[in-house]
């Protein structure tokens, strides 16, 4: 998939791909302190986060320096305050991978800044920001050991040990700023908190929506293999019986044998046809289909071909005609086109038996042959195991239906199915495939068209 980001941003280390991908409509990315892969901004990335830690270390010499303006009792800012704040804002390019070590290294930081006698200002923040990384990434135990730390060591500076401390003739702190101070450190626990709780909902909403893509792209394999199946099936096994009587007749019986290529032909065309049908929809997602899905309304063509493979199916149906909801139609045409291949390749006899039966809400389809089993159904088992009894029951089950397949008490074979119906209503559109679908499409349809050729 291209890249859409600028050419400068390409090369870029530790970019937000979050960002990116919510501009590319692939859905929210969250807030800016989730990555990717549910972890804190930056841990999947290489890169070191430069520019916000430089600009927080400006935005704390420079603010520092305007408010100590208004501290004349507290010592002058000079060049070791300053190391000592660029030291500790130096820090916070770890924050992302050493969260622990930075919370509790920026809190001993503002400790000794405070512990110095230096003005206060945006300092304050330095360990509050190490803090808040420390409990967004989860590691609240040393998230709130550098918050106590800080109101501790302000605690004892400004009302016991000022004595020892500098400025020279400093007295106790006024409460005033203690409860300042404190009020900083609930705002800070509360505020870490909350964004953590947030990263939480985040990470779990973004691994359910995984979740969900990942079990659509299962059920769109499986119904595409389910319908590629149900589509090849039945024409192969034509195809196999007359191409078995092609060779049997080819010397004594050729106008026998050139029938029977016919048949194959015609065969193959339907086959290669439905499979481009199929193919189709992957490949122009949202487009109408060039042809309708096949339903009951296909059922003559369908009792015409068996009867080219050698099987004579009897027709019956019970109960009113009106049309099926598109769903229905496909899954009942495809279970009674399967029942039939299954006669064809599984079972000795050469007659075959469906009937129709609409009840109040239910769709009954009943196919009966009468055995017995050949040689390769007895091989195949099926009664239980084959691919397309899994898919006639799957189709079924997908409607809210059953189908029951086994042996009759007096011999053959039955397959039964009991179908929901709902109202006829339009179908709409296919959902937007991925670009791996619709290559696996491209592909499957060259191979198709060169088959047809």
């Amino acid at each position: 998939m291209d890249d859409v980001r600028p050419r400068w941003a390409r090369h870029c280390r530790g970019p937000r791909p979050g960002r990116w991908r919510a501009a590319r409509g692939g859905g929210p990315a969250g807030p800016w302190w989730v990555a990717d892969d549910g972890g804190p901004a930056g841990r999947s990335g290489a890169g070191l986060p430069w520019a916000s830690t430089v600009w927080f270390t400006v935005f704390v010499c420079v603010g520092t320096r305007f408010a100590a303006k208004g501290q004349p009792g507290r010592a002058d800012l000079g060049l070791p305050a300053y190391l000592l704040v660029i030291a500790g804002a130096a820090l916070l390019l770890l924050r992302h991978r050493h969260p622990r070590t930075v919370a509790l290294g920026t809190a001993l930081t503002t400790a000794v800044y405070l512990a110095a006698g230096y003005p206060y200002g945006p300092v304050l923040f330095l360990g509050a920001f190490g803090c808040f990384a420390a409990a967004v990434a989860g590691h609240r135990t040393a998230a709130w050991a550098a918050v106590g730390l800080v109101w501790a060591s302000h605690l004892l500076v400004g009302h016991w040990l000022y004595r020892w401390l500098p400025p020279r003739g400093d007295g106790p702190a006024p409460w005033g700023e203690q409860l300042f101070v404190t009020v900083l450190v609930v705002a800070v626990v509360a505020v870490s908190e909350l964004a953590r709780v947030r990263r939480e909902q985040f990470a779990r909403v973004r691994a359910e929506r995984r979740a969900a893509e990942r079990r659509r792209a299962d059920e769109e394999r499986l119904r595409i293999a389910r319908e590629l199946h149900d589509v090849l099936a039945h024409s192969i096994s034509v195809i196999n019986v007359q191409a078995g009587v092609g060779l049997a007749l080819l010397d004594d019986d050729p106008e026998q044998a050139r029938t029977a290529l016919t048949t194959i032909k015609a065969a193959s065309k339907e086959a290669l046809g439905e499979v481009r049908q199929v193919l189709d929809t992957l490949r122009a997602p949202g487009a109408a289909p060039r042809a309708p899905a096949p339903g009951l309304d296909r059922l003559p063509e369908l009792c015409e071909q068996a009867k080219g493979a050698g099987l004579a199916v009897a027709v019956t149906v019970d109960g009113s005609s009106e049309r099926l909801a598109p769903g229905t139609d496909l899954a009942a045409f495809r279970i009674v086109q399967e029942a039939l291949t299954n006669v064809v390749r599984h079972s000795g006899s050469r007659t075959a038996r469906v009937r129709l039966g609409r009840l109040p809400g239910t769709l009954e389809i009943t196919v009966d042959d009468d055995g017995p089993a050949t040689a390769a159904g007895r091989a195949g088992d099926v009664t239980g195991g084959g691919n397309g009894l899994v898919g006639m029951r799957e189709r079924a089950a997908a409607l809210g239906g059953t189908v029951e397949a086994g042996p009759r008490p007096d011999g053959g074979f039955r397959v039964h199915a009991r179908l929901p119906l709902r109202p006829a209503t339009p179908a709409g559109p296919p959902e937007p495939q991925r670009p791996d679908a619709a290559h696996a499409a491209d592909t499957v349809r060259d191979q198709a068209t060169e088959e047809e050729s």
